[in-house]
């Protein structure tokens, strides 16, 4: 991404797009090309001046593409619409290939039982305790930066703290491993979106880190069990309610949602804050004036900008949605970007406004961390961190600048985020 590109992303998100909307194909692929990963959401907001939920061809199956907000919400709350394991109704991957055990995947009652004994380890007062750790490692990162004149916000900042909250102090993972799960965790990534809209090659980075990620988690719970430590991965491993306990696939398969889901959300949410406010000079200098707002800022960009682009959905039951039928074993991929972007619901949607979060009540709810059953179980550490990160590198980084003309994203299309960020610092913020 250019500079050019980034103002392109300005006030009303209108990048040059060569496509008019009556020329959307209704392939999933053209949504989805690489032509359209820096700046996808003029091609969401084409999705949304249709007439509706949008069919497109997703390698031998027709699924639907919600881009509204009102449709995306109503899926996502909706008990007639699932993931359909069970019963292997999904169109979107090959379920006989899934990792093990992992609730993000899982319907009722599957999902409510290990759901209700996962919350019991991660409760809010145990994210509360971490503010301290969370503070101190940030001042320790940024010091460090305002030192060297410059970071790449992603590399020297969003993922040491991520690896280091939810890798080492969450499931304790030992600071030594922590690149070695990120290129893992990285190709998992890539492996969550659509079977289809993967090259051989994808699948098999997917495949090959999956059976790498197991197998050292597999270790490392057979060590909590024999020697409890002061982790959440311990207390997974102790969890009991009615005398169900989690079962080492539960436990494996929570531990890689952790690890890909809750690491990649933290480092993208910091990136994607960081690069929207760059792009928008009043509003950093809005936050840098009131940086009360950063709590604010950081549900705005899970609006804007939203780390989680979009989900999958499968029809558990015929329904309907609006005057749209859905079969029994129908798909439909959730685009909360597009959602997030919907001026019918959100007042200036396509702008970035740090304070429209400010005040309870003001502005709709995003879906940034999505709704109803599935709703982001690491949401409170996430904002915890990224409030903490974004806060910190704007009030102590008076003269924060960009330091590359060129930017790339990550390839996966589920999960958006930068592949580096470089920016300058100014040494007078010592």
């Amino acid at each position: 991404m250019s500079t050019a590109e980034i103002d392109g992303i300005r006030a009303d998100g209108n990048q040059a797009d060569g496509n008019q909307a009556d020329g959307i194909r209704a392939d999933a692929h053209d949504v989805f090309d690489a032509a359209h990963q820096i700046n996808p959401y003029p091609r969401y907001r084409q999705l949304r001046q249709g007439p509706g939920p949008t069919p497109v061809r997703l390698g031998d199956a027709e699924v639907t593409l919600m881009s509204r907000f009102a449709d995306c919400a109503a899926v996502l709350q909706s008990q007639a619409w699932g993931h359909g394991n069970v019963d292997r109704l999904s169109p979107f991957w090959d379920q006989q290939a899934s990792l093990p055990g992992s609730f993000i995947r899982m319907d009722p009652p599957d999902h409510r039982r290990l759901r209700t004994l996962v919350n019991k380890a991660f409760s809010a007062r145990m994210v509360a305790d971490l503010t301290p750790m969370i503070t101190s490692l940030v001042d320790t990162l940024v010091d460090r930066a305002l030192a060297a004149g410059g970071l790449d916000v992603i590399g020297d900042l969003s993922a040491p703290l991520a690896q280091a909250m939810v890798g080492q102090r969450l499931l304790g993972v030992p600071a030594a491993d922590a690149e070695m799960l990120r290129s893992w965790e990285l190709a998992i990534a890539r492996g969550t979106d659509p079977d289809a809209l993967l090259s051989a090659e994808d699948a098999a980075r997917r495949d090959s880190a999956g059976a790498n990620v197991v197998a050292y988690l597999r270790d490392l719970v057979a060590r909590r069990r024999a020697d409890p430590q002061d982790d959440l991965l311990s207390r997974l491993v102790a969890v009991e309610e009615s005398g169900e306990v989690l079962t080492a696939a539960e436990v494996l398969g929570i531990c890689v949602l952790l690890l890909v889901a809750g690491m990649e959300t933290s480092i993208n949410l910091v990136g994607n804050a960081i690069l929207a406010l760059l792009a928008h000079p009043d509003q950093l200098a809005l936050l840098r004036e009131r940086p009360e707002l950063a709590p604010s800022a950081v549900e705005e960009i899970l609006r804007y900008d939203t780390p989680t682009q979009f989900t999958m959905r499968v029809a558990l039951t015929d329904t309907t949605l609006g005057e749209h039928r859905f079969r029994r074993g129908d798909g439909a991929i959730v685009l909360m970007g597009s959602a997030g972007r919907d001026t019918d619901v959100f007042d200036g949607g396509e702008r970035l406004d740090i304070t429209r979060y400010a005040e309870p009540g003001r502005s709709p709810r995003h879906l940034g961390f999505s709704l109803g059953l599935h709703y982001c179980l690491g949401a409170p550490l996430a904002r915890l961190e990224a409030t903490t990160a974004i806060r910190t590198l704007v009030e102590r980084a008076p003269a924060l600048t960009l330091a590359t003309d060129e930017l790339s994203y990550q390839p996966s299309l589920i999960h958006r985020g930068l592949r580096s960020l470089p920016v300058d610092l100014s040494p007078a913020a010592r």
